[in-house]
């Protein structure tokens, strides 16, 4: 059938009005949870892709992924190590260093940028119906991603600078014990934390955007409370003070890391256990806590 003037009328779709949502909508949690899943492969390609450019407008461009933590280890290394010997009493303080410098960049940096993710999406955020902790889960992706060469720099700097602080010269794959097994459990557990920091600060900067600045004022206060390039004992003397101030997760993290890396001793299970239970309550709670909140993500 033709129109007067010789064209074909348009055909017209009907829409079922029964299966549309409005776009900012909060579905159960089991169901977010599900949603969730089935757009895994937008979080990683996501994360891929933003790694991938990250540093595209420098001249070194991927090699500022280990550059920029291998140079803040080295400010550091000057400033407390060499100008206010906070190195004393400390074995190999190169690694522990850099172990403390390195898992708390990776901390930092996921929280500070994921805390944005909701407000540098607002145009995705507006405009389609997706669960939108995906935008916090690919900025953790990211910074995951973004951490694999720096830790192979991290094991590589390890190995070729405790033979230098040992009493006698041993070969790197002597100095690779079992313990070096629990580090991926152990970053598992940060990355776990991460996410739920991650999703507790995206939803309160998407309220508030002036959070986002007082989130790095809130990381530096933890970057000196971890113990990054000194060691508490010389500073506390009480032993309840130190005991609550070593329930810090980040000093756990890195304890237990340092512990396996450079010490060659079995964390001990107190620390394993404080560990898990804040990884899992952060991220249940941050879970819990950015779910609650989804309807009001649109109008960020």
């Amino acid at each position: 059938m033709l129109l007067r003037d010789g064209r074909r009328p348009l055909h017209v779709e009907p829409v079922d009005g029964t299966v549309l949502r409005p776009v900012a909508s909060r579905p159960a949690f089991g169901e977010y949870l599900r949603l969730l899943w089935l757009r895994r492969h937008f979080i990683v390609a996501d994360a891929r892709a933003k790694v991938s450019t990250s540093n595209s407008g420098t001249l070194l461009g991927r090699v500022w992924l280990v550059l920029s933590p291998l140079l803040d280890a080295a400010v550091y290394l000057v400033i407390f190590g060499l100008l206010l010997r906070s190195s004393r009493g400390i074995d190999n303080f190169i690694g522990y260093l850099l172990i403390g410098v390195f898992l708390f960049r990776l901390t930092s940096r996921t929280v500070s940028t994921g805390a944005r993710s909701l407000v540098a999406g607002r145009s995705l955020v507006r405009s389609f119906a997706f669960p939108r902790a995906a935008l916090p889960l690919a900025s953790v992706a990211r910074e995951a991603l973004a951490f694999v060469p720096t830790l192979v720099l991290l094991v590589v700097l390890i190995l070729f600078t405790r033979p230098a602080a040992a009493d006698t010269w041993a070969a790197p794959a002597e100095l690779i014990g079992w313990r070096w097994l629990l580090v991926p459990l152990v970053l598992a557990l940060q990355l776990a934390m991460n996410l739920g920091l991650t999703l507790i600060a995206a939803r309160a900067t998407a309220r508030v955007p002036d959070l986002g600045q007082v989130i790095g004022v809130l990381m530096r206060f933890w970057l000196y409370g971890s113990a990054v390039f000194f060691s508490f004992d010389r500073f506390i003397d009480h032993p309840t003070l130190l005991r609550v101030v070593e329930m810090n997760p980040m000093f756990l993290v890195l304890d237990i890391v340092r512990d396996c890396l450079l010490y060659g001793q079995t964390p001990a299970w107190e620390s394993w256990a404080v560990l898990s239970a804040w990884s899992v309550g952060l991220l249940v709670a941050g879970a819990v806590f950015f779910w609650r909140g989804e309807e009001s993500y649109g109008s960020v």
